[in-house]
């Protein structure tokens, strides 16, 4: 579709200028750290400091920005808004470079097996290119205070020590992964409110690495070893502490620029007042909708100019685009906004229903190869929780405002309205049996005798399997993850309800309940008694 490389230039354009003027502000950003340093720090502990510029030091600054560019290169490489797959092993990584580069056949499970294995090789390569930059940034800034017994080798064997740590810190702790604010800022406060927390873990960081990199220098070879008196190891040990911390201040405010630059609204709309505004304002953003890969970063930023849209009224005119006559728009972008959700629920579903039914069985023991894999199936189904939770945000938000906004009726006559309904609540449902909750008909039900007095059926006494997995501990992540998700779904659910509740009671007592709101076909999860039963429940406000 043109409209898509017309209107926002592809994906290798308006992210490419992002991460071009990402570049240059973190060249000015180190520029200026590594300038003030060496007019304060530096030259304190340096005992003939040298101010006016030279052609040697001139080389140690072009080399220390150009290793923090093979930094800021590598880590836009490595951040994506998505969490990837589970890592591979040592064993599948050899034999995934053996296949790669031997065999041309990828097998029936050879997809997922070379995702694993890229994502694995991805993350030792960055951390590989985090040594280097460090042994070259550290060196640049170290070796022209003052002449190091052991040379640039002890010094760069240090720094290249420190990149390591801090290269396997950033990827076991998932720092890679882009978080989108809850609250767009402006950039420069949203820069500025980062810059405290980015200096406490540049410290911590700074002083793991002296240490971790000071002990293995122990073990260097003795011509590589420095041989000077005490009072200069002293003087050099605190220009070493001082030159780390720089470099990894610099990477950590080169992070979160990242983050702040990349996660930064971007508009999927023609300028107001131009003809293509006029005329089909929201095929850009649909284009970037359908068009793009779920794991991109710009398919999260259309959800998020989506998201605005729908919340806020800022844009009140490319909201009102949605709901033309004909309800082609409307429809399009439901249907995108409901996929997130109905393959949330259909794998937690399957993960629910096969592993962790086994998982409960050898639910004795503390934690079984069986039970880390179901686990494991929970969480990857729980990867795309920024995106479940925006498109449960827009479909909830575009149904209310259809009430009063949608002067054609679209909402109701292209059946939106009940697809909405039926994919939250089966999403709901399956979020809640994650957590352990009971969804069957027959142990939420009631029996209602001849006086109207209600008797709650009995329970079978079978415990639902998915306790074994994630309600049993509370305290997990991934418990955490659907908790918030489930949350996030009720929220939406009671706006629709509140919205449209003298509605759904008239069509309760008319007959119409499950035509007008729940799908006539077979839902993502669940059954259409369920989701009826579950409805009536936010209907009385017990949900």
């Amino acid at each position: 579709m043109s409209t898509l490389s017309n209107y926002i230039i592809g994906e290798q354009g308006f992210l490419k200028h992002r991460f071009l003027g990402f570049l240059i502000w973190q060249t000015i950003t180190s520029l200026s750290l590594y300038s003030l340093s060496k007019l304060t720090l530096f030259s304190f502990f340096t005992p003939a400091p040298k101010l006016t510029p030279s052609l040697l030091s001139l080389f140690l600054l072009l080399t220390f920005l150009l290793s923090n560019l093979l930094f800021s290169t590598a880590l836009h490489l490595i951040c994506s808004p998505h969490q990837p797959l589970s890592f591979a092993s040592p064993v599948e990584m050899l034999f995934g470079v053996f296949r790669l580069l031997f065999l041309s056949g990828a097998g029936p499970v050879g997809s997922e097996g070379r995702r694993r294995v890229g994502a694995s090789l991805g993350f030792v390569g960055f951390v590989f290119f985090c040594g280097v930059s460090g042994a070259v940034a550290v060196g640049s800034v170290c070796w022209s205070c003052m002449e190091f017994g052991g040379g640039f080798r002890e010094v760069g064997f240090k720094g290249f020590v420190v990149g390591l740590v801090y290269g396997l810190v950033f990827v076991f702790r998932k720092r890679w992964i882009i978080e989108f604010p809850i609250v767009q800022r402006p950039l420069f406060f949203s820069f500025k409110m980062g810059i405290p927390s980015s200096l406490r873990r540049a410290l911590k960081l700074s002083c793991t690495g002296y240490l971790i990199s000071t002990f293995l220098a122990f073990f260097l070879p003795n011509e590589f070893k420095s041989m000077v008196t005490l009072g200069k190891f002293i003087n050099e040990q605190i220009l070493l502490f001082i030159g780390i911390f720089l470099v990894l201040i610099c990477w950590e405010l080169c992070l979160h620029l990242h983050q702040v630059l990349h996660t930064k609204r971007y508009s999927f709309a023609p300028p107001k007042g131009s003809a293509a505004a006029e005329t089909n304002p929201s095929e850009p953003l649909l284009a970037a909708l359908e068009e793009s890969h779920a794991k991109t970063l710009l398919k999260y930023l259309a959800y998020l100019d989506l998201y605005m849209v729908c919340e806020g009224n800022a844009n009140t005119w490319r909201r009102a685009a949605f709901f033309e006559e004909s309800g082609e728009t409307y429809k399009r972008v439901i249907a995108v906004c409901l996929k997130p959700l109905e393959q949330l629920a259909v794998e937690l579903g399957e993960c629910v229903e096969t592993d962790s039914a086994d998982a409960f069985k050898v639910s004795s023991q503390l934690k079984s190869p069986t039970e880390r894999v179901a686990e494991s199936r929970l969480e990857q189904a729980f990867y795309n929780i920024q995106l479940c939770a925006w498109s449960a945000g827009i479909t909830a938000s575009l149904t209310v405002h259809s009430r009063k906004e949608d002067r054609f009726g679209v909402a109701q006559l292209t059946e939106s309205n009940a697809a909405v309904v039926s994919t939250l609540l089966s999403c709901l449902l399956a979020v809640e049996l994650c957590m352990g909750k009971k969804t069957s008909v027959h142990s939420a039900q009631y029996l209602t005798g001849p006086a109207g007095i209600k008797w709650a059926t009995l329970s079978n006494g079978k415990r639902d399997p998915a306790v074994s997995t994630v309600g049993k501990r509370k305290g997990s992540p991934l418990y955490s993850k659907a908790y918030v998700m489930a949350d996030i779904l009720r929220t939406s659910i009671y706006r629709i309800v509140s919205a449209f509740h003298k509605e759904m009671l008239d069509s309760t007592k008319s007959g119409l309940h499950d035509k007008d709101w729940i799908i006539s076909s077979k839902p993502c999860y669940g059954s259409r008694e369920l989701l009826l039963q579950k409805l009536n429940l936010f209907l009385n406000f017990e949900g």
